[in-house]
């Protein structure tokens, strides 16, 4: 009966970041260059309660596995913002601080570097990006003209293995590694926008819901059987 009911609540706890994962993706769906998350989960399988603890009764219970991000590429924007840059195909802007991003919100700093809206600055080439002028193209292989003349490129990086970036706010990912230089595929005036559907997450999101509210009925039904296996018993 136990097994039962941490079979139940291993289910429940489960669908519950389950919805706090739908969640965040759906408050970030308007998050330039936000890629959602997923979690995967496995069974393991309930040892019996023999002495040996070998042959197994066949219940299983389930725990988280991982947590992945969704690399997915997002919808391009238009802006006609100079400093919006979308990069098509793979890989991230390389920031300082061995920061990433798919986000090509840029600005200018009031130091004259092009930075992201946190005051990151972007790399390239050469290191932070300085602008120094008043007309900036940037050409589809991250090449920049200030002014009609060339100042250096944007570096453009991507890994090997995804999985091994760590998100953090902002949009932001992190690595020591470095990562590989690309030869980018940069769009001037557009931006990625995030790559979460919020109807698809609304409707998993209420089918984890009712998910966990039939785990909770189950944990429910063995409590009550527990209470009244015990009193009888009792008596």
């Amino acid at each position: 009966m136990y097994k039962g009911m941490y079979i139940a609540l291993s289910g429940a706890v489960l669908k519950q970041k389950h919805m706090d994962i739908f969640a965040q993706n759906i408050s970030n769906s308007n998050t330039t260059g936000f890629k959602k998350e997923r979690i995967s989960f496995r069974d393991y399988l309930i040892p019996s309660d023999n002495a040996s603890g070998v042959i197994e009764d066949g219940r299983s219970m389930t725990r988280l596995s991982e947590k992945v991000t969704d690399f997915s590429h997002g919808p391009t924007l238009r802006t006609e913002n100079p400093l919006d840059l979308a990069i098509e195909g793979e890989g991230f802007f390389a920031l300082e601080n061995d920061r990433f991003t798919r986000n090509g919100n840029f600005k200018i700093s009031s130091e004259g570097y092009l930075t992201t809206q946190d005051n990151i600055r972007v790399l390239g080439d050469g290191g932070p990006i300085a602008i120094d002028g008043s007309r900036i193209d940037i050409s589809t292989s991250g090449e920049i003209f200030v002014d009609e003349i060339s100042t250096g490129n944007i570096k453009i990086v991507d890994f090997e293995d995804k999985k091994r970036l760590d998100k953090a706010e902002g949009g932001y990912f992190i690595s020591n590694d470095p990562g590989q230089e690309i030869i980018p595929a940069i769009n001037q005036g557009y931006l990625e926008t995030s790559n979460v559907d919020v109807m698809r997450e609304m409707v998993q999101m209420v089918t984890a819901l009712r998910d966990f509210e039939s785990y909770q009925k189950m944990i429910h039904a063995f409590d009550e059987a527990s209470s009244k296996t015990i009193n009888e018993m009792g008596r």
